[in-house]
């Protein structure tokens, strides 16, 4: 399957601009919709192993129970994520970091939006890598052989050679440790994909069948790594869910996050022959006792309505989003 997955790209937030005009996007979004008004360090280890929220504050629902989410990965409101923890969502999706370099969130603000009774998940990539990122300096300098071909859609971004082991230790795993050290309660993983979307000849001899159980593999260490330092660490790859093929895959995930599993960015129906596949592994994985958090870019009326009642049939916890993730959204009703 050649999957065509919807990517965003982002430098630096324009925080005030976003901060002036969130609540009225969610306010306006709110009454289109006809849903209800809402009102890493290289090389170190975690330091904590921050639980569940003490003291005030809802109990979050068990993964298996979250039907609403929000997903947002920048135009936080003055860098800070109030918006988001006086939100109605049971589970959120942030950048790993505030601004997507160096500038990450620390525990007592990730710790605030869990005890406002929310999950949140630390979002960031394991297949590729952006030249913003505070890691791309360093391996582009004495590492470059880890960078494979630049993404066509994306100039600036780069598939790495996910199989290195220095990839692991440069990247991947200090990422798992600040997310622990931050208090996150999982990691949303992204660019599963690149297995299919890295060029052949820069896989060093390797097929897609191989690329494809490397990747599985890559996602099963993460998830026992980050398990071994706190039990009941949830581990959501984004896409691929044709990996649950792959041994140990089924076992070392939680759940699986879809992006347009019915429609496209933006407002196009998901018709393609790959939408009916990404569909059925989705809901092998669901069947499976695998969590669903799906996500569609849409802003029509009739589009949002109709993928809200795709997920309350499918039993998917679903959100109805823009591309640029740069806004929260009001909950599907």
């Amino acid at each position: 399957m050649n999957l065509r997955a919807t990517r965003r790209r982002w430098r630096r937030f324009v925080a005030v601009l976003a901060g002036a005009t969130v609540l009225a996007a969610v306010a306006v979004w709110a009454v289109a919709a006809d849903r209800p008004d809402t009102g890493p360090p290289s090389g170190a280890g975690p330091t904590s192993s921050a639980g569940p929220p003490s003291g005030a504050g809802s109990r979050p629902a068990p993964p298996e129970a979250i039907t609403t989410w929000a997903y947002q990965l920048q135009g936080y409101p003055d860098g800070r994520l109030d918006a988001l923890t006086r939100g109605p969502y049971q589970l959120a999706v942030v950048d790993l970091a505030r601004d997507a370099h160096t500038d990450w969130f620390t525990a007592a603000e990730i710790d605030t939006v869990r005890r406002s009774g929310k999950r949140v998940l630390a979002y960031f990539e394991i297949g590729s890598i952006e030249d913003f990122r505070p890691e791309y300096p360093p391996l582009r300098r004495d590492a470059a052989d880890l960078l494979a071909n630049e993404w066509p859609d994306w100039p600036g971004e780069y598939f790495v050679r996910y199989w290195d082991a220095r990839w692991w230790d440069r990247v991947v795993r200090p990422r798992v440790d600040q997310a622990l050290r931050a208090g996150f309660d999982g990691v949303y993983l992204d660019t599963p994909l690149a297995y299919e979307e890295i060029d052949l000849t820069a896989a060093q001899g390797r097929d897609r069948a191989r690329l494809a159980a490397e990747m599985a593999a890559l996602i099963v260490r993460i998830s026992r790594y980050a398990k071994e330092q706190r039990p009941g660490f949830l581990v959501v790859p984004q896409n691929s869910p044709e990996l649950r093929e792959q041994p140990g895959y089924p076992a070392a995930v939680d759940g699986i996050a879809m992006e347009e599993l019915f429609y496209r960015a933006t407002d196009e129906p998901c018709t393609r022959d790959w939408c009916a596949e990404n569909l059925a592994h989705t809901r092998a994985l669901r069947d499976a006792g695998k969590f669903v958090l799906a996500v569609d870019y849409a802003v029509r009326t009739d589009h949002v309505r109709t993928a809200c009642g795709r997920y309350r049939t499918e039993g998917f916890a679903g959100t109805v989003t823009v591309r640029d993730l740069d806004r929260l959204t009001t909950p599907c009703r």
